[in-house]
C-alpha cells in the first residue's frame, strides 16, 4: 500500500507532451516552416485536422487558434443576421457569450440546474421563434439533456452548436459528444484533455458551414484548396462537395485570421493516441473521489445523466446545508489551509463563469435565481488524469475534513 501523503499534490501542471513531438518540432525549428499555408500539403496543421476527424468519426475538421474563435466562426458560418438572438446556458465561461457578442449576435441565457446541466423546462420557454441558435456548453463535461434538446431545436429548425471544450472523449448514447450538433467545437488550452497551451478546433459533416468557416478562418486567396483533400473521399481524393462549396464562398467573406501555426500541431497531434488513456484514468480518478465526499454529509457530487459517460478532469460538488456564504467561504479556507484549493464559483471574486459577472452583454439580464443559488454553493476542484490513488486521498481527506472543520463545529455548537 502506498503511504498517505503529507504534502499536497500538484493539480495544475499538464501531463508531459509526448516525446514524439521532439523532433517534429526541432524540424519545424529548423526550417522556419511555422505557417500552417507555407507546405504545399500535409502540413502539421492539416494532418491534425484529418487525424482529429478521423478521431471523432467526422467528416471536416478546422483547426483554429482557440476554442472561442471555433464558436465565433461557427457562428458566423451559421450566416445568423446582426443581433440574432442565441441561447446559451447561463453556466459556462465568459468566453462563450463573448464569442456571441463577437459575432454580432445577441446572447439569451438559460437556467441550469444544480447538477449543472440545462434546465430542459427553462430551455423549451425560451427556444421561441426569436432564437437563431443555440449553443449547448457541456460546462466541466458535464452533459445536458441531449435527446430533448436535439429534439426541441428540430422542431423548430434551430441549429446547435456544441460547445465541447471539456469533454473531449464523453459519449452520449455512445455518440462522441460534439458530433450531435451541427458543430461541435473543442480546447487545447493547457487545463484541457490535450493540451498545447492554446488552440482550439471545430468539427462539422456540412461542407458548407466547414467551407466558411474554412475561409474566415484566414484562407485568403486559394489557400483554400489546401483544405479539399479529405481523407473521407474516394482514395483520399479531393470532396467534390467541399470544392464546390469553397469556390461558392471565394471572395464573399471576411478574413478573421483565426488560424494554428503548425508548432501547436506539432504538440497535439502525438497526445491523440493518448486521449483514451487519459479519459478512463481521469473517469476513475473521478468516480473514486466522487464516492469518498458523498459519504459526507455536507457534499455532494451530482450523478451523471443515464445515457452520459463523462471524461473528467476536475470534480464539481455541492454544499449541502451549509446555512450562509460565510460558511462557504470557511470551506474554501479551511479546505486552502489543508492543501487543497477550492473554487466556489459564485463566490470568487469577479468569477469568469458567474454569469452576473458578464456586463458586456448588450440590455439586460434576466435573474437567474436558479443558476445563481446553484452557483453560490457549487464547489471547483482540479483532478488530472494523472493523479494516482495516494493523491486522490489526500485530495478527498482534504475536502471532507474541510467541511467538518466548519459544519462539525457548527453541529456541536447547536445540535446539543
Amino acid at each position: 500500500m502506498a503511504p498517505a501523503l503529507s504534502v499536497a499534490p500538484n493539480v495544475y501542471d499538464a501531463e508531459p507532451i509526448p516525446e514524439a513531438a521532439r523532433a517534429e518540432i526541432d524540424r519545424l525549428l529548423q526550417s522556419g516552416d511555422l505557417f500552417r499555408y507555407t507546405a504545399p500539403e500535409d502540413a502539421p496543421v492539416a494532418l491534425l485536422e484529418r487525424e482529429f476527424a478521423d478521431l471523432m468519426g467526422s467528416k471536416y475538421a478546422l483547426a483554429v487558434s482557440s476554442c472561442s474563435a471555433a464558436i465565433f466562426l461557427s457562428l458566423r458560418a451559421l450566416d445568423l443576421a446582426p443581433g440574432a438572438r442565441v441561447l446559451i446556458p447561463a453556466f459556462t465561461f465568459a468566453a462563450v457569450p463573448s464569442a456571441v457578442v463577437h459575432a454580432n449576435c445577441q446572447p439569451v441565457l438559460v437556467e441550469v440546474a444544480d447538477n449543472y446541466r440545462i434546465d430542459i423546462d427553462d430551455f423549451a420557454a425560451r427556444l421561441d421563434d426569436d432564437i437563431s441558435a443555440v449553443i449547448i456548453s457541456h460546462m466541466r463535461g458535464h452533459t445536458s439533456d441531449m435527446d430533448a434538446i436535439m429534439a426541441l431545436a428540430a422542431a423548430r429548425g434551430i441549429p446547435v452548436i456544441e460547445d465541447a471544450a471539456h469533454s473531449l472523449g464523453t459519449l452520449w448514447h455512445g455518440r462522441k459528444i460534439g458530433t450531435i450538433g451541427a458543430i461541435g467545437c473543442f480546447s487545447f488550452q493547457s487545463y484541457k484533455l490535450v493540451n498545447a497551451g492554446e488552440g482550439g478546433i471545430l468539427i462539422t459533416d456540412d461542407a458548407d458551414l466547414v467551407a466558411r468557416a474554412v475561409i474566415m478562418s484566414g484562407a485568403y486567396e486559394h489557400n483554400w484548396k489546401k483544405h479539399a483533400v479529405k481523407n473521407g473521399g474516394p482514395d483520399g481524393q479531393n470532396d467534390p462537395e467541399l470544392e464546390l462549396a469553397f469556390a461558392r464562398w471565394q471572395n464573399m467573406l471576411p478574413l478573421y485570421n483565426m488560424r494554428m501555426q503548425n508548432l501547436s500541431a506539432a504538440v497535439i497531434r502525438p497526445q491523440l493516441p493518448e486521449v483514451a488513456r487519459r479519459v478512463r484514468d481521469g473517469r476513475a480518478n473521478h468516480d473514486y473521489v466522487a464516492d469518498r465526499l458523498n459519504a459526507s454529509a455536507w457534499i455532494e457530487v451530482p450523478d451523471a445523466l443515464g445515457p452520459e459517460e463523462r471524461a473528467p478532469d476536475s470534480i464539481q460538488f455541492n454544499l449541502v446545508d451549509m446555512p450562509s456564504d460565510d460558511h462557504a467561504r470557511a470551506f474554501a479556507d479551511a479546505a486552502a489551509a489543508r492543501g487543497v484549493k477550492v473554487q466556489v464559483f459564485g463566490l470568487s471574486t469577479d468569477n469568469a463563469r458567474a454569469f452576473w459577472n458578464w456586463n458586456f452583454i448588450p440590455g439586460e439580464r434576466p435573474e437567474l435565481p436558479q443558476t445563481r443559488a446553484m452557483l453560490m454553493r457549487a464547489c471547483d476542484v482540479r483532478l488530472p488524469a494523472r493523479l494516482q490513488k495516494p493523491d486522490l486521498d489526500f485530495i478527498a481527506g482534504a475536502l471532507i475534513g474541510a467541511a467538518e472543520d466548519v459544519m462539525g463545529e457548527e453541529t456541536r455548537a447547536y445540535g446539543t
